[in-house]
């Protein structure tokens, strides 16, 4: 559920205390899925609602004695931001925005340097990618290291920074962290997994059968989602990657026959991806329920059921703080990402005729 929790910066020049709470009551959260499949929605209207102000101050005197941090004590302290893929890719710039909000008015200095391993998939350019930040790192000598997504744990961290005295928080590494090693004596953070379970759940109240399909760019973290999904949840999966968006649109169409719903995952990776007219192919070619995980991607398909970038990244700065104020990685747990919000496409509904459930409507930003 919804929390009132998080950073608390505590200012004391002047003596005056401000509180920062990481919760945007109407901006964040309509939704909160547990990755076992139960489900607790909240209504952002209602939400003050729930707060009693008895609660409120109860809370914020907890805060005030467990969460804050003097904010001038970071002063001269520097982490750097590794993250695997580049600006303009819609997943890293929310979790970099996350790191940056979670960070500011503490007083860090922050640096961020992007691998842009996602644009180039060879293994040569990832491990070039790894060298040049691993040279970054020696000139810049961070006092912490924030490692956004799977490659800046595989090929940068697990080799050069596993178990040594600079530490380390990862964020956005899907599903299973210790294929990387993890956990290491000097790094904690979040793992990233999707709300599949859920959206498979939900999917099939519209569906003819239980046969299910996964569609997603042939890159690394694709692969490794559908893995995932196989191995944790026990599901049959019929899998396709494509290379190209011609590629792309040729399994679209091949899956709408083969299976009865289909998880599109990522339009990353896929060479000469064409937003506008992927969006007109889907709304002609959808025959099936469609589903991702990814809230970009909810104008090609029936449902998404979204993690939050931002969620990653402001945890990961939290916990950069924790660990620049005293406290050691090892002592920390690895944690998983909670929060989610759904999202509908009205025009593929209308297209397979689907009635969409009023609790799903209340909830859900409608896409049209």
């Amino acid at each position: 559920m919804i929390k009132l929790k998080d950073l608390c910066y505590l200012f004391i020049n002047n003596k005056i205390f401000i509180f920062r709470y990481c919760v945007s009551l109407y901006s964040r959260l309509c939704v909160t899925f547990s990755v076992c499949g139960k489900t607790r929605f909240l209504d952002n209207r209602n939400l003050f609602q729930q707060i009693r102000w008895s609660r409120f101050f109860v809370l914020s005197f907890i805060l005030f004695n467990t969460f804050f941090v003097y904010a001038d004590d970071f002063e001269g302290k520097k982490v750097l931001c590794i993250d695997s893929y580049h600006e303009g890719y819609e997943w890293s710039d929310s979790v970099i925005s996350g790191v940056v909000d979670g960070l500011k008015g503490s007083g860090v200095e922050l640096r961020i340097y992007r691998m842009d391993t996602k644009r180039n998939i060879s293994e040569e350019f990832k491990k070039q990618a790894a060298i040049l930040a691993n040279d970054m790192i020696k000139k810049y000598k961070p006092d912490l290291i924030i490692a956004a997504d799977d490659n800046a744990s595989k090929y940068l961290i697990e080799p050069y920074y596993k178990d040594i005295d600079l530490p380390i928080v990862f964020c956005g590494v899907n599903w299973d962290e210790t294929v990387y090693g993890y956990p290491y004596s000097n790094a904690t953070g979040m793992v990233e997994v999707s709300l599949i379970s859920k959206l498979i759940e939900e999917l099939l109240n519209y569906s003819k059968g239980n046969r299910i399909g996964f569609l997603g760019g042939d890159v690394l973290t694709d692969r490794k989602e559908a893995e995932s999904y196989k191995k944790i949840f026990h599901i049959t999966l019929t899998e396709m990657y494509a290379k190209t968006f011609s590629e792309w649109k040729r399994y679209f169409l091949k899956m709408q026959n083969e299976v009865d719903i289909l998880i599109v995952y990522n339009d990353a990776g896929v060479e000469g991806w064409d937003a506008v007219e992927a969006e007109v192919f889907v709304k002609e070619n959808t025959f099936i329920p469609t589903g991702s995980v990814l809230d970009w991607m909810a104008k090609y398909v029936l449902m998404t059921l979204a993690k939050e970038g931002e969620e990653q990244g402001e945890y990961a700065a939290q916990t950069a703080l924790r660990i620049l104020n005293g406290e050691d990685p090892k002592d920390i747990p690895i944690v998983r990402n909670k929060n989610g919000k759904v999202y509908l496409n009205i025009n593929i509904a209308d297209k397979l005729g689907v009635v969409l459930r009023p609790r799903l409507l209340k909830q859900a930003e409608i896409i049209f």
